[in-house]
């Protein structure tokens, strides 16, 4: 099967390894093991378990809630007079999959992502870069804990890659885009609010985009409008729009 390995680093010696590593993040990994998890595509993953494979899509869940976390944390000291609403469009900014492609390509991570090319198109290759962006941050969550990977992403992420202030003035209207090429395409789509849970003073609200009958996206939010906005934003990624 034709595995496309970049950099070569996966055939040199693990001292090589560190120190690209360290050069590319900044500090000294510990357990190496996690840091190949986080690049290495399902296409190129053996079966661990029934159902279960040792790609990166486990690490890409755990760092997108991490990601989150501290995201939210940011915008919520930057912004102490914004409400909710704010907060969620312009962390949903920060946090999009196209963002999050760019700034893995900046950071040099298409460099050592393992994947196969006879099972990832090249549409599908420039968003493998924000799965391993997201993986990469459960691997370092695992390796060094919490406060180290808050301060990693503050300092070494945000504050040296994004541009909160040049983001929020950045018009990211995904449900118009997502209906506009429905539009175009000829293709029927609806919104359809599948439930809500109660909180302790909050209802979550979850919404799916359908499309001919497909689910292709789906977001929760504490209220309805920005989740669809999850939802929409879920399924522009999903047709690379």
């Amino acid at each position: 099967m034709p595995i496309r390995r970049f950099y070569k680093l996966y055939l040199s010696p693990n001292r090589k390894y560190v120190k690209s590593l360290k050069n590319l993040l900044g500090f000294v990994p510990g357990n190496l093991s996690l840091y190949r998890l986080a690049f290495r595509h399902k296409s190129v993953a053996q079966n661990i378990k029934k159902g279960v494979k040792n790609s990166n899509e486990r690490l890409e869940f755990l760092g997108d809630a991490v990601l989150g976390s501290v995201v939210a944390e940011v915008l919520f000291k930057q912004y102490p007079y914004e409400d909710e609403g704010f907060l969620t469009e312009l962390r949903s900014k920060i946090v999009n999959r196209v963002n999050l492609n760019q700034l893995a390509r900046k950071l040099g991570f298409d460099q050592l992502i393992q994947y196969d090319t006879k099972m990832v198109n090249s549409t599908r290759q420039s968003s493998l870069l924000g799965d391993a962006f997201e993986a990469l941050i459960g691997a370092v969550y695992l390796d060094k804990g919490y406060d180290f990977t808050r301060n990693f992403l503050i300092n070494h992420i945000i504050k040296s890659h994004i541009d909160i202030h040049k983001l929020e003035q950045t018009e990211t209207n995904f449900k118009s885009k997502l209906i506009e090429w429905c539009q175009r395409h000829g293709k029927d789509i609806t919104f359809e609010l599948i439930g809500n849970q109660e909180g302790e003073s909050n209802k979550l609200f979850t919404v799916q985009a359908i499309i001919e009958g497909e689910i292709m996206g789906s977001g929760k939010e504490f209220n309805k409008k920005n989740a669809e906005k999850l939802a929409a934003e879920k399924a522009c990624e999903a047709l690379s729009i």
